[in-house]
């Protein structure tokens, strides 16, 4: 006998239709698989078998074949264990599984039958909602993040006996239902705290610009200066996520597989914090079967680089067309991955290999050639990407001892919020623009006006400091965020000034 039950798996960052054709034959007992599996798949029939018999089933004395369509893609994963042991058991005539056709499921099968969590949930749903199945059976673990998606029942499964009893109406099991307005209340504050940083109000002032207008950061300083300590708490005054960015974030981390068990959404912006040791495919995603990569990982949070002069210079110059473009391309023989990577890069380096270049207390050991060489791992046209460079010195004894708290996370993030909306409101007609810094030549001509006296500093900037034509749209974003901060519509001397403050590398203070 043939049946036929319907599943998914995904590409990228979108999911498309499986259906599993499973038929019961003549012949000697076995079971084969085609349409493309890997290896994961094809051991799933020692699985599948197992688990019918442990399950309280027989399995079928016969030939089996299973075929999983469209044959010319390659199928990947054990997420299919679930449906070819649910089509084998109508094949065989072994349940009554009228509602069948309705329904689309996935899982992952133990020994004994227990369906156990897979990765891509989330986009499966989607594509089965968009196909018209009225419900999905998913594992008990995925249950949550798979029921964020509204207009298609849900039901949690946690053994495969249980599976063929809901589809053959023996069983009831009630559709999972999330509160999402309830998701998007939830505490979503961070562990680490601005208020616990001492000292470094230059670089918290300049961390607060960035923040407030999405630009790239990079910090400069010797060893123990707080670097790392800043950028990790950065994520925690960023402006809570919107639903719709939240479904960004949640799909990503669903295909990647680092989505904790029973958690319906990603709330909390990424922070993704790389060691320099990784390739160019972990950092924007590979494989045979595109992943996302660190920087997709990060989208909507911040991607932190920790020495940057330590990663190998090829993987960051691959970040720089994903800084451009807000997304990464990953090309194969039979189809191209695209992965959203809309992220914040946070960067740290030192200012010469022994780190204490410049310092008035340590003296600096390594020769000029050492520290042209160290700083020439990073390229020009990278560091013209990267808005702020902040130069972050050691912190002296009397702002470590003292009793002075700064501001905390919450009332940052307060102010962010505020500069947020002012460029929600100019950009709502733009949904591509997100922030001042996503502006492109366009935008800046149209959003950022600025007064006469602030175009004879930038005139001052481009001649003096040799200022390129990227490195003048930058200043130019970063003032017009200084401004928002300010609440003022023109852009004035005064937030020229800062923002080319705000160019440390450009103005060869530290050469």
């Amino acid at each position: 006998m043939l049946s036929r039950v319907f599943s998914g798996a995904v590409y990228g960052v979108d999911a498309y239709s499986i259906e599993i054709e499973v038929n019961s034959g003549v012949g000697d007992p076995s079971i084969v698989i085609v349409g493309l599996p890997d290896a994961a798949v094809r051991e799933s029939k020692d699985r599948v078998w197992t688990a019918v018999g442990n399950s309280g089933f027989k399995p079928h004395m016969g030939r089996t074949t299973v075929n999983l369509a469209p044959a010319d893609v390659k199928k990947e994963g054990p997420s299919f264990d679930l449906p070819i042991a649910v089509g084998m058991l109508a094949a065989s005539e072994q349940a009554e599984l009228s509602t069948l056709a309705s329904y689309g499921m996935i899982g992952e099968l133990a020994l004994g039958g227990e369906v156990r969590r897979v990765r891509g949930v989330l986009p499966i749903v989607l594509e089965m909602r968009r196909q018209g199945r009225r419900g999905v059976l998913v594992p008990m673990e995925n249950a949550e993040e798979a029921a964020v998606v509204s207009g298609i029942d849900i039901h949690p499964v946690a053994h495969l006996r249980e599976a063929v009893d809901f589809l053959s109406g023996t069983h009831a099991i009630p559709a999972m239902r999330v509160d999402l307005d309830a998701l998007c209340q939830q505490n979503r504050e961070h562990g680490d705290d601005f208020a616990d940083v001492k000292g470094q109000e230059s670089a918290k002032r300049a961390i607060e610009v960035a923040v407030s207008g999405g630009h790239n950061i990079l910090m400069i300083g010797p060893p123990g200066t707080g670097k790392t300590m800043l950028a990790r708490r950065m994520a925690s005054i960023l402006p809570n996520m919107t639903l719709e960015e939240a479904l960004e974030a949640t799909r990503i981390h669903s295909i990647a597989g680092t989505l904790p068990s029973h958690q319906a959404l990603v709330f909390s912006r990424p922070f993704r914090a790389p060691h320099h040791t990784i390739s160019d495919a972990g950092l924007l995603g590979g494989g045979s079967h595109p992943m996302p990569g660190e920087v997709s990982l990060a989208h909507r949070g911040v991607l932190f680089l920790d020495e940057m002069p330590e990663f190998h210079r090829n993987v960051l110059d691959v970040l720089r067309q994903p800084l451009e473009d807000g997304h990464v391309t990953i090309a194969r023989a039979a189809a191209t991955a695209t992965f959203p990577c809309r992220f914040m890069l946070v960067a740290a380096m030192n200012p010469c290999p022994c780190g204490f270049f410049g310092d008035p207390k340590r003296e600096c050991r390594c020769s000029t050639m050492q520290i042209q060489n160290y700083r020439s791992r990073i390229s020009g046209p990278l560091l013209d990407r990267i808005d702020i460079h902040i130069e972050v010195p050691a912190v002296r004894y009397q702002e470590m001892s003292g009793g002075r708290r700064g501001d905390t996370s919450v009332a940052i993030r307060e102010r962010v919020a505020a500069a947020r909306t002012i460029q929600h409101k100019r950009f709502v007609k733009n949904p591509r623009v997100t922030c001042n810094a996503n502006m492109g030549a366009r935008e800046v001509q149209a959003h950022a006006p600025v007064d006469s006296s602030a175009q004879d500093l930038l005139k001052m900037a481009m001649t003096e400091l040799h200022f390129s034509a990227r490195t003048y749209d930058r200043v130019v974003k970063v003032a017009r965020t200084i401004a928002d901060m300010a609440g003022s519509e023109t852009i004035a001397a005064e937030h020229v000034m800062e923002a080319i403050q705000y160019r440390s590398l450009d103005r060869n203070l530290w050469v």
